[in-house]
């Protein structure tokens, strides 16, 4: 899904001029970027260059915006070629601000985000790669393993006013009950552990570009150190996901095995962390049915086998 906010030619008019006096760059052109979900996007031209705009307006997600670009600047510098390079601002800043938005612009890849087997297998080297670096020194969240995420939930169902979002959850109910059950439960489990931290990304595989031959892991806003698990739960119902996700932490001298309380964690984690977010946003009630009756469902049946102890 994508942000579907519509601006007049006033709006873009101000923004292009913003544009080329923040970064010294001259526009020619502005259209649509179908990417992101939680902020307004566009794909920008300046004589032979394309560029790919960023705007966050939502107050809930631009602080964790703004750390990502220090984030991605220091792993840049360290080798790492396939996040997207920054353009700083005529002062030399990362990002900067357009009224009330959070600002960044990268350099503009042609591409498409696809998901398959075989690129999951090159999207977990790529994250290897990334889980070698250092961090010592970056303005980074932590993972704290928290079960926060259903208990907004059950705060945002109270106040609900979309019907149908509430009649969704209703007949949901057992369903939901039973994985905030489940969250709760590992989490205690994993918070008994808070080692094996490394920097990830969170959403890899709705990120994983390719384009001109190349491979892509865009949008790092939800960067956060914690375990690799973070970034394998979404296929690890799969033997061959597990495996190859093993495969390339071994291949890349990261010793360590894939724990299954993690990876359970994050399967019921991002369940309500998305289910809030779509609810947030005013998903239509069809595309939020979607999400609770089949979303990964692979993934968790694995995690509904696993004993919480």
């Amino acid at each position: 899904m994508y942000s579907s906010i519509v601006r007049d030619s006033e709006y873009k008019a101000r923004l292009l001029a913003f544009v080329q006096d923040e970064y010294g760059v001259e526009i020619n052109s502005i259209s649509p970027a179908r990417r992101g979900f939680y902020g307004e996007t566009w794909k920008i031209g300046a004589g032979n260059a394309y560029y790919f705009l960023k705007l966050i307006y939502s107050d809930e997600y631009k602080a964790a915006y703004e750390r990502s670009f220090p984030i991605i600047s220091h792993l840049c510098g360290c080798g790492i070629d396939f996040i997207g390079d920054i353009l700083k601002t005529k002062s030399g800043k990362l990002s900067t601000r357009f009224d009330s938005a959070s600002v960044g612009i990268f350099n503009w890849v042609e591409g498409e985000n696809i998901q398959t087997d075989g690129t999951k297998i090159i999207e977990y080297q790529m994250l290897a790669k990334i889980y070698k670096q250092p961090y010592d020194g970056l303005d980074i969240l932590r993972e704290d393993f928290s079960s926060g995420y259903s208990d907004e939930l059950w705060e945002r169902w109270r106040t609900l006013e979309n019907g149908q979002i509430r009649f969704l959850l209703e007949k949901n109910r057992a369903k939901i009950e039973r994985r905030a059950k489940r969250l709760s439960l590992f989490s205690k489990l994993c918070r008994g552990d808070m080692t094996g931290f490394v920097i990830t990304h969170g959403d890899a595989g709705g990120n994983f570009f390719t384009g001109g031959g190349r491979y892509y892991i865009f949008d790092w806003d939800g960067v956060t150190l914690a375990p690799p698990e973070r970034d394998a739960w979404a296929a690890c119902g799969y033997e061959w996901a597990r495996d190859a996700f093993r495969g390339a932490l071994s291949e890349n001298g990261i010793d360590r095995a894939l724990r299954p309380e993690r990876l359970a964690y994050y399967c019921y984690r991002f369940f309500f962390f998305y289910l809030n977010s779509f609810i947030a946003a005013g998903t239509h009630a069809g595309k939020v049915e979607e999400f609770i009756d089949s979303w990964i469902d692979v993934s968790f049946r694995w995690a509904d086998s696993l004993r919480a102890e």
